[in-house]
């Protein structure tokens, strides 16, 4: 977890980066929170032991898996009274929903790119405790945000400063109404 000062550029906006594994979460994630001024927090760290044995070991998580760390995900951010980001897979509707009952104004950046280009970017991973075969899991499971939703989507094809500018401008104008 990254503090960043709330200097003058900062502005009270809660931000959800979400998509599968090795879709550039973290990457998005501490990039844009440095450019909005506000703290970042990486999912992975709030993962208890339990949780990373088990998806070391190739075994995807339960939603009762998953419930107390969304909780502890939610909590950490609502604390962030001055906005913060989170990188999240949050793969499910119902993952969302749980963040923003913490969180309500949550605004959701969906990080979306083909399959095979993230299965490869993620196989190329060293050090994480998310296998590749794990891979086929995650977007069976990803339910994209529907359109009530309001997510912001990127396409990761693009470069992550590219995508940093998008997500800046867009969140910008919207913590500006």
């Amino acid at each position: 977890m990254h503090r960043h000062p709330a200097g003058p550029a900062a502005m009270m906006l809660h931000v959800l980066v979400m998509g599968v594994s090795g879709s550039g979460k973290s990457t998005i994630g501490a990039q844009l929170a440095l450019a909005l001024a506000l703290p970042f927090a990486d999912a992975d760290a709030f993962h208890p032991p339990a949780n990373v044995a088990k998806m070391a070991a190739g075994t995807p998580l339960t939603d009762a898996d998953r419930w107390p760390w969304l909780d502890a995900l939610g909590a950490w951010l609502a604390a962030q009274q001055l906005g913060g980001v989170i990188a999240c897979s949050a793969l499910k509707r119902v993952y969302r929903d749980r963040l923003r009952a913490a969180v309500p104004g949550l605004r959701i950046l969906h990080l979306s790119g083909m399959p095979a280009m993230i299965t490869a970017r993620q196989a190329a991973r060293e050090h994480h405790f998310m296998p590749p075969s794990l891979m086929a899991s995650q977007f069976a499971t990803l339910e994209p945000p529907a359109p009530d939703e309001a997510a912001l989507v990127l396409d990761i094809t693009a470069p992550p400063e590219v995508l940093i500018l998008q997500a800046t401008a867009q969140l910008r104008r919207i913590a500006a109404c």
